[in-house]
């Protein structure tokens, strides 16, 4: 095992009824890293991440620091690693604090309730992710998005070492994405921890992942890193997936580098739409449309 990586899988395959779905995926996750799954549709995310956590059978090895999770208990493989899937599967009216408590089970002996230090956590989760105050709440309530926060503040009391998150923003508002997935970030930032995140908004990924896995047909076809790799790297790879994009670097009214796509496919009517990230048409990228005459074009697009 790669002694900067706290969790590395070689060569998974798996599938369903005798159909193989994924080949020989390899990867590595480093300590304190956030990485985005990226994909099509049936492209084997949901799949993999059920893999490398045993909820299906499959071909290949996982290590968590560097200990093999062939070897692990179900009960010493929850105490390792959080599992959050797109459904959770919890269909009983509960409250909301007993459906966070729920991530001490691993810890906790037969028949042994959690302790007050544990009430105490699991209430200070749920304001975290603003659900403060709803501990009594009935979970079947909620919104999906509330439920996805009640989720994660569950995650963050498990306090495991790898997260696996199948599209845990897929019904949170515009505002709850980016607060969910910088809290994640946080959680993560110079921890002995690593997440892997399938996620289906590659401007999510592109702003908070360091590591971006390209799936397609199965197969693991790119790793990249935003903050480091070029341009024409990531668009030939994001391209493979999603069709002709543009892929642009800009700057926020923050100051902070960013990275933007923009896909190719729409076709835009006269006058031209212009970026809203930069003074450029997004139809071709190719002169500024600044008001004021001379301007620079603060993207760079490829």
């Amino acid at each position: 095992m790669e002694t900067s990586s706290l969790f590395l899988a070689e060569n998974i395959s798996c599938g369903y009824g005798g159909k193989e779905v994924l080949t020989e995926v390899s990867f590595s996750l480093p300590q304190g890293s956030m990485t985005g799954l990226l994909g099509a549709n049936g492209s084997g995310k949901s799949t993999l991440l059920k893999a490398l956590c045993r909820q299906i059978p499959h071909r290949g090895n996982c290590y968590l620091e560097g200990q093999s999770l062939a070897n692990l208990s179900q009960r010493q493989l929850a105490r390792r690693i959080s599992y959050i899937p797109q459904q959770t599967g919890i269909h009983a009216s509960l409250p909301l604090l007993e459906v966070v408590l729920m991530g001490f089970n691993p810890t906790l002996g037969l028949l042994q309730n959690p302790s007050v230090s544990q009430r105490n956590a699991a209430r200070a989760a749920l304001a975290r992710v603003g659900l403060g105050g709803m501990e009594n709440a009935d979970y079947l309530t909620l919104s999906e998005g509330q439920k996805q926060l009640c989720i994660l503040a569950r995650t963050i009391v498990e306090d495991t070492s790898l997260l696996l998150l199948d599209e845990p923003d897929s019904a949170l508002d515009f505002h709850n994405r980016y607060y969910g997935m910088g809290m994640l970030q946080k959680l993560l930032l110079g921890k002995n921890k690593a997440a892997l995140i399938c996620l289906h908004d590659p401007a999510l990924a592109l702003d908070f992942c360091s590591q971006l896995l390209i799936l397609k047909d199965g197969k693991c076809t790119a790793s990249l890193h935003p903050a480091s790799d070029s341009l024409p790297r990531m668009k030939e790879a994001l391209s493979d997936i999603y069709g002709p994009i543009s892929l642009i670097r800009c700057t926020d009214s923050l100051g902070q580098k960013r990275l933007m796509l923009l896909s190719e496919l729409v076709h835009f009517s006269n006058p031209p739409l212009t970026c809203p990230a930069c003074p450029q048409q997004a139809a071709e990228y190719s002169s500024c449309n600044s008001p004021a005459a001379g301007d620079t074009p603060k993207g760079e697009p490829i």
